[in-house]
């Protein structure tokens, strides 16, 4: 009894530890996971250097819910590196929630499989708020908007867009963040949800990139830097310490160019729109 998933990671429109609403939108920065189910009773993970409680947990609210008794091997790879804003515990969650429903031959509402993987961070401590928006741009692909505070889904549309990162070779944990200093922020905040709502993402990732790098002593060089090659919007990620912007075809050399000197790696991808899956071949 094997099943797999595969999940895409996302960005950061808005990062909701200031007010609990958030925004996120997918890229094609993939996770694969793999459940081989067993009659030992023990969830154990098997990804070597990798903490591995999150895709424990995960598989094992997964059995809870659907009533199950089994163990459980959990292996995962990907493409998102570890720790640095761009939604690799979450992507991990979700991949492996879909890999152990198709273990099992069940299906399952995708928000409802998200919501699981929120259950599951917040249970291993990986998460300040819960990340509903990145669980869900990761699950349903396109922009979301979500009060993570209230687990609501308010907005999701689909957006199409090359994707610059800069993914520097240091990492940050989410729950390392100050969550004092990111709350100062939050009259800002409700100004970037009023403009994620209304559907100007680029404005919004940039005044949110800005504010957060205020407050979490992190550089905005690459912000400004991005925004001088040409990108409509350029954020921090997450708590960083990625950076991602979102820019037109013939400004992407430009952008790489400026960002390539700062160190760490430049990852070109694209916006993503497709749910995440599960099944033989992901």
């Amino acid at each position: 009894m094997i099943g797999h998933g595969r999940a895409g990671g996302a960005a950061t429109i808005l990062n909701a530890v200031a007010n609990w609403k958030g925004s996120a939108f997918g890229i094609g920065l993939m996770t694969y996971a793999e459940v081989e189910l067993d009659r030992t009773g023990t969830i154990k993970g098997d990804v070597p250097g990798v903490d591995t409680r999150l895709i424990e947990i995960c598989v094992g609210l997964v059995l809870e819910r659907l009533g199950y008794d089994y163990g459980a091997v959990v292996r995962t790879r990907s493409e998102i590196p570890v720790a640095s804003g761009l939604k690799s515990s979450s992507t991990a969650a979700n991949a492996v929630i879909l890999a152990a429903l198709d273990a099992l031959h069940e299906e399952m509402d995708p928000i409802e499989a998200a919501k699981i993987g929120v259950a599951a961070a917040r249970k291993a401590g990986v998460t300040i708020t819960g990340a509903l928006d990145d669980a869900l741009a990761s699950m349903l692909g396109g922009v979301v908007v979500t009060d993570n505070k209230e687990m609501l889904l308010l907005k999701r549309e689909e957006l199409d867009t090359p994707v610059l990162i800069l993914s520097p070779e240091k990492k940050l944990f989410s729950q390392e963040t100050s969550v004092s200093r990111s709350r100062l922020i939050s009259p800002i905040a409700d100004v970037v949800f009023d403009l994620a709502l209304r559907g100007d993402y680029a404005r919004a990732m940039t005044i949110n990139g800005l504010a957060y790098c205020a407050a979490l002593s992190l550089s905005a060089e690459p912000v400004l830097l991005a925004l001088e090659a040409g990108a409509k919007g350029a954020s921090l990620s997450g708590t960083g310490p990625s950076y991602a912007a979102i820019v037109e075809p013939h400004r992407i050399e430009a952008l790489e160019a400026a960002w390539r000197p700062l160190g760490g790696k430049v990852i070109r991808t694209y916006s993503n729109n497709s749910c995440a899956s599960k099944g033989e071949g992901t």
